[in-house]
């Protein structure tokens, strides 16, 4: 016969000595009426406690309940007798997690809700020396026998504040806010809460490719990042549909190839089931990289971290140049099947003896960059993810959005058409990449161009398509069948005249780079990124940690630093003078608080990198003159909009004097 709590005998009770704000939200629970259901008496849930088998040192547990024959589909939140076989099996011992899995989608219980059920368990072992219907309630109903049990002297109060149950059961208004789960296909790896945060203010929607919608909200810890992916909103049915679609997939009862999701899908469904919907789930769960797709699929997201422990730490974005938590998380076994395709799509071994990992993948249609990192450089594994812009990015734009100003951008351009080295320092994410794409574009056509680089981001694609002789070279610093960076860099100096482009100066490859720009072993320009801030800090690298002697570092002709503030901008440029052995540093344009301002030394008279990039009888006055033309067209283009690659094709005139 069914227990009728409502019924149930309750003693008199006292709160008087539970702390004011427990016994206030205790009160209000139990006025709430926490019977929620209305749900079969029965529960044929089948629970089993497992821990991970891939690390030994690793003692966590999780209740794992199989709710495919139980008629109320192990909903804890409304069906009392679900919760008593999960809180009977919490009798015997502790777990870190709770997980229910049924049609096809996984509901994952952590922090309070876990805690919450873990205490119910501990205090019905406990109370049930003393009171085996106050264990029952327990067991259906543990908001309501914390309530009872608090209100209780002696034994049976002490075992509710001792076991945690009274804490756990204060500070919600029902079973549907206590027991809130992450949710997700069991095909996935990731799990959704659904449920927006409390006192949530909207800001922003978006309705994204992938068929999710994104939301923003402003909340009194700051702002959030809510994800709505479609599959979280399918039917039992539908769910139950993309489950069995799965499994013919793995099983191989359909082709393999890209429309495999769709074969399988279509093998198993009804017709009332929405098979566009599931063949898009199924592609972005098996072929695809799961919400990584959604996420990206959004343009205001820049960046995506997932910090270790990647189960307990919500996923972070970075939208519009702000960083906030999302409602997503990746499975135990998430983060392990994220590092297992980036091997599959790198090469890299990503282990213990080579616990980092770079490397460059496509998600939601978009180039995006990969940082990981796993034991021991970290707990665990750990990634980064960056959106790679591939839309060509000139001068004119990087104007035209305040990045830098038309005189600086000018200075810039005629350096690099004239043969200049520059090197584009800053932090990371800084936007150094950015900017030195930018740079590429004012080689003159006819000159060659060999790009050396780890990982792929430089836009040797668009150039090629504009008509333009790129080479590229891929490098390895792992023991990989690519070429060192300082091989490769002595093969580009092999392969005739043209500017090198070095996607990130690191390593020995620099004494290489720096030499060969020494003694003038390329007449074109010489361009690359480094880690630094401003031309001092940039020295100090160069020739401290990597090597280089000083009389080579003053080979360099400009530094630009670029920096992030509220957006990506250009610092300051500085030039760079050689002395005895050594070299200053000339400031030529700083950022003022408000724009990138000439610093005067230029219009003085003053300047060395004018006079080393000045032709064979050029005045000074007269680089001025271009570049006073060369600003002015750059600004019109900025202004008119006028910033792809084309609008930079009109011929130059002789000595530089066009743009």
């Amino acid at each position: 016969m069914p227990l009728d709590f409502d019924r149930s005998p309750v003693r008199a009770f006292s709160h008087a000595s539970l702390p004011e704000s427990l016994t206030s939200a205790l009160v209000a629970v139990g006025a709430g009426r926490l019977i929620e259901h209305d749900t079969s008496d029965t529960c044929r849930c089948m629970s089993s406690i497992t821990t991970p088998t891939d690390r030994l040192d690793d003692e966590t547990a999780t209740l794992v309940v199989d709710a495919a024959d139980c008629p109320n589909g192990g909903s804890l939140a409304t069906a009392p007798a679900c919760r008593a076989t999960v809180v009977s099996t919490l009798e015997d011992r502790d777990v870190d997690a709770v997980v229910v899995r049924t049609d096809g989608v996984e509901r994952r219980f952590d922090d309070g809700a876990v805690g919450l059920l873990v205490a119910a368990g501990r205090f019905a072992e406990r109370v049930g020396f003393y009171d085996d219907r106050l264990a029952e309630r327990a067991r259906h109903d543990p908001l309501g026998a914390a309530y009872e049990a608090t209100g209780r002297a002696g034994p049976i109060r002490r075992a509710a504040v001792e076991t945690g149950l009274a804490v756990g059961a204060s500070d919600v208004e029902g079973y549907s806010d206590a027991l809130r789960a992450v949710v997700g296909p069991t095909l996935a790896r990731s799990r959704i809460d659904p449920h927006p945060p409390a006192d949530a203010r909207l800001v922003a929607r978006t309705d994204l490719e992938t068929g999710a919608v994104a939301r923003r909200y402003e909340t009194r810890h700051g702002p959030h990042y809510h994800l709505d992916p479609p599959e979280s909103n399918l039917t039992p049915s539908a769910a139950q549909t993309l489950a069995a679609a799965h499994d013919a997939l793995a099983r191989g009862a359909v082709d393999a190839g890209p429309r495999a999701p769709g074969r399988a899908v279509r093998l198993v469904a009804d017709a009332d089931d929405p098979v566009d919907t599931l063949t898009a789930v199924l592609r972005k769960h098996t072929h695809g990289h799961g919400v990584l797709d959604d996420l990206f699929s959004d343009a205001h997201v820049s960046d995506v971290y997932v910090s270790t422990p990647a189960d307990e730490n919500p996923i972070r974005v970075v939208v519009d140049s702000e960083a906030m938590p999302t409602n997503v998380r990746l499975t135990p076994g998430g983060a392990a099947s994220l590092a297992s395709r980036l091997r599959r799509v790198s090469g890299a071994s990503f282990s213990r003896a080579d616990p980092t990992l770079d490397t460059v993948i496509d998600a939601g249609g978009t180039s995006i960059r990969v940082a990981g990192v796993t034991e021991p450089a970290s707990d665990g594994l750990g990634f980064a993810f960056r959106r790679h812009d591939e839309t060509p990015l000139t001068l004119p734009a990087l104007v035209r959005n305040g990045t830098l100003s038309a005189e600086a951008a000018a200075l810039c351009s005629l350096a690099v058409e004239r043969g200049a080295s520059v090197l584009v320092a800053g932090a990371r994410g800084a936007g150094k990449t950015t900017f030195l794409e930018s740079l590429l574009w004012e080689l003159p056509s006819d000159v060659r161009a060999v790009l050396i680089e780890d990982t792929p981001e430089l836009p040797a694609a668009s150039l090629r398509d504009a008509g333009r002789d790129v080479q590229t070279l891929r490098t390895d610093t792992t023991g990989g069948p690519e070429p060192t960076p300082q091989e490769a860099l002595h093969a580009a100096l092999r392969l005739g005249d043209g500017a090198l482009a070095v996607g990130e100066v690191r390593g020995d490859e620099a004494a290489v780079l720096y030499e060969a720009m020494r003694v003038g072993a390329n007449a074109s320009a010489v361009l690359g990124t480094i880690h630094g801030d401003g031309a001092t800090d940039v020295r100090e690298r160069v020739v401290s940690d990597l090597g280089v002697p000083a009389s080579s570092f003053a080979a360099t002709d400009l530094v630009v630093t670029c920096q992030r503030a509220d957006s990506h901008r250009v610092a300051r440029v500085e030039e760079v003078r050689p002395t005895a052995g050594d070299a200053t540093f000339e400031t030529l344009f700083a950022h003022d608080g408000a724009s990138l301002a000439p610093t005067g030394t230029v219009e003085r008279g003053d300047s060395l990198a004018i006079e080393s990039i000045s032709n064979p009888g050029e005045s000074y006055a007269d680089v001025l003159a271009v570049l006073d033309t060369r600003s002015r067209r750059l600004a019109t283009l900025a202004e008119t909009g006028r910033t792809d690659p084309a609008d930079r094709t009109e011929p130059r005139l002789e000595g530089g004097s066009g743009c």
